[in-house]
């Protein structure tokens, strides 16, 4: 059934069935049999390459826990986790946008870490709908990342300009994100990260084993796919 048919009463899973098993799978599958030396291969060639398969691995699990406990947890989970305390320390890692490398640096780990934020949005759309997850929105200060977020996602998001705190002639613009667009970016970078380590795959003379669907962020006409 197409997302536009379903109804605000629908389950939230129907909407992503991708986090229930599918991304995991297609990443596992993706990164089978690599060794340390690939994992870790870097080139200052390519903007893409600067970040090794293990940082792409590492960037996307910390992402999970950095959207949907940080960003949303106090809306989704009132009432605290837990594991609250474990997910806090994800997520005030010293190094930018991935998880802590002195302590989640073997691929079993981060892959373990990976599992875990799967499982926990799965958990939030399990408890949510078609339409609250529409409804439920978060906000955030503009910045120079929106106009990609807005070129991909057809629904989710909006612009509004506030007057600053004092200020009357002053404004500030924000961006309200709806829940929806918050599973949808999760969605988008999952499968654009993936295609980064293929091309880390391909700069080192290997193959690649899944077809990666061409949407969300690295489908954009202006992103970077430059290949080796």
């Amino acid at each position: 059934m197409a997302q536009s048919q379903l109804s605000d009463d629908a389950p939230a899973t129907m909407l992503f069935p991708q986090f229930e098993s599918a991304l995991y799978n297609m990443i596992t599958t993706e990164i089978a049999g690599l060794t340390e030396e690939q994992l870790d291969f870097e080139s200052d060639r390519w903007k893409w390459s600067e970040w090794s398969i293990r940082r792409n691995l590492s960037h996307v699990a910390s992402g999970n826990f950095r959207w949907f406990w940080r960003r949303w947890g106090q809306q989704l989970f009132p009432e605290g986790l837990p594991n609250a305390q474990e997910l806090d320390q994800l997520v005030t890692s010293p190094y930018e946008r991935r998880l802590d490398e002195d302590l989640s640096w073997e691929l079993d780990v981060i892959l373990d870490k990976l599992h875990q934020g799967l499982a926990l949005a799965q958990c939030i759309l399990s408890k949510e709908t078609v339409g609250s997850l529409r409804a439920k929105e978060v906000v955030f200060d503009h910045d120079a990342r929106w106009p990609w977020f807005f070129a991909a996602h057809p629904t989710g998001l909006r612009r509004e300009i506030e007057a600053a705190s004092g200020e009357s002639t002053t404004t500030r613009p924000k961006v309200y994100m709806s829940l929806e667009a918050t599973f949808r970016h999760r969605y988008f970078e999952h499968i654009t990260h993936l295609y980064n380590i293929q091309r880390l795959k391909r700069a080192q003379g290997l193959t690649t084993s899944i077809d990666i669907p061409f949407e969300g962020y690295w489908a954009l006409p202006s992103w970077d796919r430059s290949e080796p």
